[in-house]
């Protein structure tokens, strides 16, 4: 990599400041993070900035966690949240965790989404099986679309 006499790279950014910009925008993974900034440095220089990121408390993992299961709780069912920790390298242990919070809830996020979208059981199979490939879509497990599709509430409805 073309540094200059500082031996900040030719952009001016160091690789940590570079981290740092990344982190104050949102929350990242240690994986996430890491290969963003596998183009700026060497393998040993981004280990060692994101140790230290991680020392300081810059860099958390379950932070991360937490800000993802916080962004899709509400559209998406405890399956595909749980694949987006995974894709980002949150460990089993934590995931383990979260996913009994997501699964406690996972009937009432699956009603509201459903409500969101369709407001109505269906009247045929093709609404149903719509209604059902939607569900699955959004990462629901089917004990929970079979829930919603017995029948909602209608006082949810209101």
């Amino acid at each position: 990599m073309k540094t200059n006499d500082d031996s900040k790279p030719a952009s001016g950014l160091t690789l940590k400041a570079r981290a740092v910009g990344y982190l104050s925008r949102r929350e990242h993974s240690r994986l996430e993070l890491g290969r963003k900034l596998a183009r700026f440095g060497e393998e040993d220089e981004v280990r060692a900035v994101l140790d230290s990121l991680e020392k300081e408390g810059w860099l958390s993992t379950a932070r991360y966690a937490q800000s993802v299961v916080h962004r899709l709780a509400a559209k998406q069912g405890t399956a595909r949240i749980v694949h987006e920790l995974r894709q980002h390298g949150v460990a089993d242990a934590q995931i383990a965790n979260l996913r009994g919070e997501l699964e406690a809830t996972e009937l009432a996020r699956a009603r509201e989404v459903w409500r969101k979208r369709f407001g109505a059981l269906p009247a045929d199979t093709n609404q149903r099986a719509k209604q059902i490939r939607f569900l699955t879509a959004r990462g629901f497990s089917h004990a929970t679309i079979r829930q919603v599709l017995r029948g909602v509430e209608f006082d949810d409805l209101d």
